[in-house]
């Protein structure tokens, strides 16, 4: 199910505070919320996605528009077969 258009998309305040904080070519902001809505000001940063065990570095392009940050971020390694 969506969200109502009338709320809007999904942002944490605090995820709100520490995009606004940071200086675009200083510090690599840390996003703890998964589940926040990536907007067209994030486009062109590079932040690092908690994924329950570690940060993973991603750069935001257009085409995330609209995704969460969660999305992103994979949170299973992948299954790799062993060679005999």
């Amino acid at each position: 199910m969506t969200r109502s258009l009338w709320k809007g998309p999904f942002l944490d305040s605090g995820l709100i505070r520490t995009i606004l904080r940071t200086d675009p070519k200083g510090k690599v902001p840390k996003i703890y919320s998964r589940r926040s809505v990536i907007l067209p000001q994030f486009v062109g940063m590079e932040v690092e996605i908690y994924n329950g065990r570690s940060f993973q570095s991603v750069l935001i392009t257009e085409k995330m528009i609209g995704h969460t940050f969660g999305e992103f971020a994979l949170t299973r390694k992948p299954f790799v077969p062993k060679k005999k």
